[in-house]
């Protein structure tokens, strides 16, 4: 007698590719049950702006087979700022990476911190909260990434945590924001109120957020640090090359020193290109592609190993710069099919029909709903609140509360939204899949929106 024994197949999570694809499939097929239709726009120092009244149906222009494809590339396309940043800003960081540098300055900071890598975390993070919340950081936490988790897994935490530090601390910062230009600012200029106008009641409630989000941060930490297979990662971070012995006996050489002050003087001037110059990401590239150059030339490289390990700095990018483009098809096919305004105008109408005193918190959650297809801050200003404030004025919801629920409905969702291609390039650096991320924010999430409602409440009950 034989037996055979059929060898089950193990379940595979499906790769971060397939995921998208799969959002483009659903997007093209929202496209033959939402009719096209179209606001008409005016364009307002340079940006292009919603007239509110104006709303009317056209001709279908559903997606079709060959449509769904063209979106890839049209995508792509549209992409190419970002993902070409991604690969010049991985290349200069690989060019560091070969210079062991950060690896030393872990190892010194490591004993130095010793017993004590939880209070490494608040100010890591309140540090990109306040970019964030101040001049709009969002793209350019990328590179950050490479050096935090091997931070975070150094001091016994896990590549979540590192991750969390980043991504919680600037989204944290940039969906509370009490003076961001693109999104405050830009949204207070469209309502017609003084720039910045309302910013000590902002500045409370990003205070508060921002705690709430430090903590749930720490104490995730805390946790995987007694047991670290409570880490979300744990088995994933075992297969990470981070090899915490050979920090033991490191110490930065004088060369290390001067590239580690060319490292810091390349964030400080990014930090001022950016708030004074107006910089994105075409001069932050060549920045840090400045910052390869030089710090291979203190290194003593030559010239075929700097272009080596440029080369192999991007390399370790490629996932997640091409993870942008596809990001950037979904939404490539919500606009050539001109879905995008119906959406706004329906669910628009939804909010009006509320009561007054739930009308702040329905804009709250119309605008979290729209970040979904115009992941954008000032893009999504600028489609909405022409809407939104002749609504508010309607129904007794003043204009800087109608903005405070803006920016909330904008910001918290970028932490999750799977159209959010910096979010999205930021875990395929990170190596953790799209839905252990979603697992792991989950009850931050809710209180985060459950923040936003309690906020927006208190500003329209009691504040404007």
């Amino acid at each position: 007698m034989s037996t055979t024994t059929k060898s089950q197949k193990k379940f595979e999570f499906p790769h971060g590719f397939v995921i998208l694809f799969a959002f483009m499939v659903i997007a093209a097929a929202v496209t033959y049950v939402i009719p096209a239709g179209e606001y008409e726009r005016m364009e307002i120092d340079g940006r292009s702006i919603v007239v509110d009244g104006t709303y009317k149906t056209i001709e279908s222009n559903s997606t079709r087979l060959m449509d769904l494809f063209n979106a890839l590339h049209t995508g792509m396309v549209d992409a190419a700022p970002i993902v070409f940043f991604i690969f010049i800003v991985g290349g200069s960081f690989g060019i560091l990476g070969a210079t062991n540098t950060i690896e030393a300055a872990f190892g010194s900071l490591t004993r130095k911190l010793a017993g004590k890598e939880i209070f490494l975390i608040p100010v890591i993070m309140l540090f990109f909260a306040i970019c964030g919340g101040t001049w709009g950081m969002a793209e350019e936490v990328i590179p950050f990434i490479l050096i935090a988790i091997p931070l975070a897994m150094r001091m016994g935490f896990d590549s979540i945590t590192g991750t969390a530090m980043i991504l919680v601390g600037v989204y944290a910062g940039f969906g509370a924001a009490f003076m961001n230009p693109f999104t405050v600012g830009v949204a207070q200029g469209i309502a017609g109120l003084p720039t910045f106008s309302g910013m000590g009641v902002r500045f409370v409630f990003w205070l508060i957020f921002v705690a709430v989000n430090i903590i749930f941060v720490m104490l995730y930490a805390n946790k995987v640090k007694k047991d670290p297979a409570k880490s979300l990662m744990y088995a994933e971070d075992l297969k990470r090359d981070v090899n915490e012995d050979q920090l033991e006996g490191q110490t930065l050489t004088k060369r290390q020193v001067a590239i580690l002050g060319v490292l810091i003087l390349t964030l400080v001037g990014l930090a001022l290109g950016v708030m004074f110059k107006g910089w994105y990401v075409t001069e932050i590239a060549s920045l840090f592609l400045i910052m390869g150059i030089v710090v291979g030339l203190i290194a003593k490289m030559r010239m075929n190993e700097i272009a080596n390990n440029f080369v192999k700095g991007c390399e370790e990018m490629v996932m997640g710069a091409l993870i942008v483009g596809f990001a950037y098809a979904i939404l490539v096919i919500l606009q050539d099919s001109q879905t995008i305004d119906t959406i706004l105008f329906h669910i628009s109408n939804v909010v009006a029909e509320l009561p007054t005193s739930f009308t702040a918190i329905g804009m709250f959650f119309v605008q979290s709903i729209l970040n979904f297809i115009v992941p954008s801050g000032s893009g999504q200003a600028a489609i909405s609140m022409p809407i939104m404030v002749p609504l508010g004025d309607l129904v007794g919801v003043s204009r800087q509360t109608a903005v405070l629920a803006y920016q909330y409905g904008d910001g918290i969702s970028n932490i999750f939204a799977p159209t959010s291609g910096v979010l999205l390039a930021s875990l395929a650096v990170a190596k953790i899949p799209w839905i252990t991320w979603i697992k792991w924010l989950l009850p931050l999430l809710l209180i985060q929106y459950t923040l936003g409602i309690i906020f927006v409440t208190v500003a329209h009950m009691f504040i404007w």
